[in-house]
């Protein structure tokens, strides 16, 4: 991964900070989640795509606190993955999502975590990631809530397996 360009294809990229703005514009509620009313997390680190110099794709990444099944654990959340409009279907969240993993994996963190829409469910999975199916707890500044989107994970070691009873983010979701 570099932080150049090439002018004749897509170039994945470490971004040292990153707006959502840069690939929708000033396009009011880009990722349709206000609605959920949760007050989220800014990522830490940010992975994008490039093509011709333009910044087409985004996937951030922040490492979280959370107990699933009883287990205590930091996994990688990832979040505000996007795909310019006019750009999607060519692979590009996929470099982005696969760019932000890596680097959990490096990391020595065992999953990826992540909340999506219900209609973005089939794109994560096509990418290797499950749905959670226990209720997922997260932090809000009144106090926890569970969470209404979908919840996913993604193995980041060889043979992991998620573990199966509650989820408790103990954090803001990203």
């Amino acid at each position: 991964m570099s932080d150049s360009t090439d002018p004749s294809g897509p170039v994945t990229v470490r971004l040292a900070d990153y707006s959502a703005t840069e690939i929708f514009g000033d396009t009011p509620d880009p990722f349709g989640i206000h609605a959920v009313g949760m007050t989220w997390r800014p990522k830490e680190e940010h992975f994008g795509v490039r093509w011709d110099g333009r910044l087409v794709a985004h996937a951030g990444l922040v490492e979280l606190p959370l107990t699933a099944g009883g287990v205590r654990m930091d996994v990688a959340g990832l979040g505000g993955v996007a795909v310019a409009p006019g750009m999607r279907g060519r692979g590009l969240a996929r470099r982005a999502v696969a760019a932000a993993m890596d680097d959990a994996r490096a990391r020595g963190l065992p999953f990826g975590l992540l909340f999506c829409l219900p209609d973005r469910v089939g794109l994560y999975e096509r990418l290797g990631w499950h749905l959670v199916t226990d209720e997922v707890e997260v932090e809000q500044p009144d106090g926890p809530r569970v969470m209404p989107l979908r919840t996913m994970w993604t193995a980041l070691r060889e043979g992991a397996a998620w573990p199966s009873g509650p989820v408790r983010l103990h954090s803001l979701p990203m």
